[in-house]
Parts: C-alpha cells; structure tokens; sequence
C-alpha cells in the first residue's frame, strides 16, 4: 500500500473575545442588578452577609439612640464615626461649653483619624485601640521605641534605624543590622532584617493602647459597653427589625433604619415616663 503526499494548509484563526467571571476579589463589586449599592459585607472572617450596615450612635445615660447611618456592607465602621457624633462635638480647637464628651466604641472605632479629631474636638475617648501583634509570639510593634521628634525607632536590642519625613507611612529599616543581632528569632524571619511603618497618627494610637491597660479606663468601658449592646439587640429583636432592609437603595435603607430607630426611642421614653410640662417635654420624677 502507497501513501500519496498530501499538502498542508495552515490558515490564521479568528482571535475570539470571551467573557469569564473573573476569579478573584473585587474591591467593589456590585452584587444585585436590582439594588447596585448593595455589597458584601463581614462581620468576621467566617461570617458574611449582603446588603448594608446599620450605624448607630448610643446616650448611655438615657439608653436613646442620637443618630443612625446606613453604608454599604463593605465600608468599614470607623467610616461614619464622626458623621454620627457630628452634633455632639464642640468646634475644632474650642473648649467644650460643660464636660467633655466621652465617646465610647470598640476597635473597629480606634481608628487613628477617629482619635484625631476627637482630640482636636476635646472629646475623652474611650474608643479601644486594636493591640499590636505578631506572627509567631516574635516582637510586636509595642516592643519597639518609637521617636517622632528624631524620627527613629529603637529596637528590643537597642539598635536605631530612622525613618523619613515624607510619605503616609514612615518606614524604619533595620536591614543588616538583624543578621548579627542575637534576638533575631525573636524578632524577624525575614532576610531583609525588621521593619516598622510608623504611621501619621501613631501617637494618639500609641496612648489609646497604654490607656486600653488601665484597670479604670477598663472598668469605665466595661460599665458602658452592655449598655449599647442591649440597645442595639432591641433594633434586632424582631424579624422585621434592623437585621432586614425592607427597601432597596441606601437612601430607603437609610430612612427605614432611622424610623426604626425612632420606635425604639418611644418604647425607651415610655419606659423613662415622658410627660409634658409647660409646653416641654421631660421624664416622670418619683
């Protein structure tokens, strides 16, 4: 049997376009085509929901709600912190009228940009500043000597490496330095030595964590904290309560959550015995 030679032809294949969901994080994805604000949202790593977050700002004194807000579910919740204290705070740079306002929130509110302008407002925080940490029981940041007036840092060994003026993240590196030190293991696995970012607020950051270890400032927090608790079940209570967005959009979200805030403010009045008095408002004595 024969084989006849056959020719081959090669002709240019048509370059195709196609669309594949990407497999990967999107910042800001956009989750219904029914309600484009929506996001995805977490209250920790293991438990997600969709849709929105519901702010609320708490009188301690008087279990009442002051203020609300409503972002998507994917905004942090230091985000809104000072929209919901807006009414609350004195003018930058006055002295407050009575006391200072006292403003208490958990770590998720010890941000460095909350902390700054409660300061600058002459608010007390009592907001918790989230502690420094490390991989494997090696220094933490807290370890470490930080000096903002000659821009370095010293380390648990006492070596100094400065860092620069500019940027939003100043960054000491101790570089070489970690290869000859005999607390390196202790330190840092990486070859290129230890690094540490000194922030624009490390200050106030700072502080919030040496005052977070006082047993006073605890004792006031934790004196408190059940208080906002309570008050935020009461909106979760019941199935069409602060759990649910009953509307779609963030305006709706929003209006919704804050007349819901408001029944609950009426069920506490009541509770606190309102009355009126000579064409005001007050609560029943006795």
């Amino acid at each position: 049997m024969s084989h006849q030679p056959r020719e081959l032809h090669l002709e240019p294949a048509v370059r195709r376009v196609v669309v594949r969901i990407a497999r990967r994080v999107a910042r800001d994805r956009v989750i219904s085509t029914v309600d484009p604000e929506a996001r995805h949202g977490h209250k920790t790593s293991a438990h997600g929901f969709d849709g929105y977050k519901g702010h609320l700002a708490i009188d301690p004194d008087v279990e009442l709600i002051t203020a609300t807000a409503v972002t998507p579910g994917n905004a942090g919740d230091a985000s809104v912190a000072l929209d919901l204290l807006a009414d609350e705070l004195a003018p930058a740079g006055e002295a407050p009228a009575g006391p200072p306002l006292t403003v208490y929130g958990d770590a998720a509110y010890g941000d460095g940009a909350v902390l700054a302008t409660l300061d600058a407002h002459g608010a007390v925080s009592r907001c918790k500043v989230q502690p420094s940490v490390a991989l494997g029981g090696r220094f933490s940041k807290d370890d470490f000597g930080v000096d903002l007036a000659a821009r370095t840092v010293t380390c648990p060994a006492g070596r100094v490496a400065s860092f620069g003026a500019g940027g939003r993240e100043r960054i000491a590196r101790f570089g070489a330095a970690c290869a000859a030190c005999p607390l390196v293991a202790r330190c840092t696995a990486s070859p290129h030595g230890r690094a540490i970012a000194v922030g624009p607020h490390e200050l106030l950051l700072s502080r919030g964590r040496i005052a977070g270890r006082d047993p006073t400032w605890r004792a006031d927090y934790r004196a408190t904290r059940p208080l906002v608790e309570r008050k935020i079940a009461h909106l979760m209570r019941r199935r069409h309560g602060g759990r649910r967005a009953r509307v779609r959009g963030r305006l709706k979200v929003g209006a919704d959550f804050g007349l819901l805030a408001a029944a609950v403010n009426l069920a506490r009045l009541a509770v606190l015995g309102l009355v009126s008095s000579g064409g005001t408002w007050a609560t029943r004595t006795g």
